[in-house]
């Protein structure tokens, strides 16, 4: 080898800063960066995932970052992006709106060095500074969405959105992540916890930012609870479906065996009617959002669902449906024709009606779940086929 061919020297640590209209602030964070790359002697990069119209990508150039242009915008794609260029066996994520004290990155990287995989600022466990964050999330929206986590994947985060974190690269690699918008900061924590990573959090401060805020609380909250239910369909959307199904069942044949619907319980009876109707509807919903993440990769293919994947299966149920409707009209059907033989009288059979009415609608909603089940399987049965 010729000795005057100098081998490059690898970065220890990455630091990501994702940025859309930072340049009140880009300046302090890199030169945050760089001075504990420099009072602890890491050999760093830095690079900034830039979505900017203002001049934060020349700034960051001018202090010797790296800036990347990613092809998609959104808080989670800035961090997709960086990841394929960041080379070093520690990656550390932090927004660059100056709210996180980069000096603390040694915090981070401590519990890594010692065998964790993952580690999570937090800051509730840290300091908060006043003006730093208003009351609706510091005391609603945050909690709120972490104890929603901790409940459904039985973890036990203090602050699963704070953007200051650290992985190594190998556990990184280890986790799909696919989120593009701001649910990304979920989608990591969810799947660190899925693959069993050694998570830790360590207590950092929270500054005031210096510009206005770009987050939508309750659009950013919407994603982060969308993703959640995305993970875990069944067991907390389709179970409560079920008990809404069958409780309004159950109210609706034991009044009907009762007799005289019409004249005594015919408002419980609707009631019935419509948890049954409602349920059913919820049950499907969550069938197809645990398809939908099959599907992406989110989820495998385990459990039930796997029954609700098959086309032979799903012909079945387009023909359940068609049944249903048809009984349905049959009996609507045979109430017109009787309500014509008695001159147009008083229509008694109301009961006889709401029974028309849920198979028809139930008809109709399990022939509609199956074929738009079978539109979401097309391209994979085709590709396995």
């Amino acid at each position: 080898m010729d000795p005057a061919v100098s081998i490059p020297i690898l970065p220890t640590v990455s630091v990501i800063l994702p940025a859309l209209d930072e340049e009140l602030t880009i300046a302090s964070c890199i030169e945050k960066i760089q001075a504990a790359f420099k009072d602890h002697s890491i050999q760093g990069e830095i690079l900034v995932a830039d979505a900017s119209t203002d001049r934060t990508a020349e700034t960051a150039q001018l202090l010797g970052a790296t800036v990347i242009q990613p092809e998609k915008k959104g808080y989670g794609n800035a961090y997709l992006a960086a990841f394929e260029q960041a080379r070093g066996k520690y990656i550390v994520i932090g927004d660059a709106d100056d709210t996180y004290d980069f000096r603390e990155i040694p915090l981070l990287l401590a519990p890594l060095q010692n065998g964790a995989d993952l580690v999570i600022g937090s800051r509730f466990k840290g300091t908060i500074h006043p003006g730093s964050m208003s009351s609706l999330h510091r005391y609603i929206g945050n909690p709120l969405l972490t104890r929603m986590v901790n409940w459904i994947f039985h973890t036990r985060f203090s602050d699963t959105h704070s953007g200051f974190r650290a992985i190594t690269r190998d556990a990184l690699d280890r986790l799909n992540i696919k989120s593009g918008g701001m649910e990304f900061a979920s989608e990591m924590l969810i799947m660190a916890s899925k693959e069993n990573l050694r998570i830790e959090e360590v207590p950092i401060n929270y500054y005031p930012r210096k510009a206005p805020s770009k987050l939508h609380s309750f659009a950013d909250g919407w994603r982060h609870i969308r993703f959640a239910l995305l993970m875990k369909p069944l067991p907390f959307i389709a179970i409560p479906g079920i008990l809404f199904a069958v409780v309004g069942f159950l109210l609706m044949t034991f009044f009907y065996l009762e007799g005289d619907v019409e004249f005594s319980h015919l408002h419980t009876f609707i009631l019935g009617a419509i948890m049954m109707m409602g349920g059913l509807q919820v049950v499907l919903t969550a069938l197809l959002m645990k398809t939908y993440s099959v599907i992406h990769g989110y989820e495998n293919k385990i459990g039930i669902i796997e029954l609700f994947m098959r086309y032979h299966n799903l012909e079945k149920f387009l023909l359940l449906g068609a049944i249903l409707a048809f009984f349905g009209i049959l009996i609507g059907l045979n109430i017109i024709i009787q309500w014509i033989g008695e001159n147009f009288g008083i229509l008694s059979q109301i009961s006889t009606a709401i029974i028309s009415l849920i198979l028809i609608t139930i008809g109709l909603q399990v022939f509609l779940f199956a074929v738009f089940q079978s539109m979401m399987l097309l391209n994979e049965n085709n590709s396995s086929g």
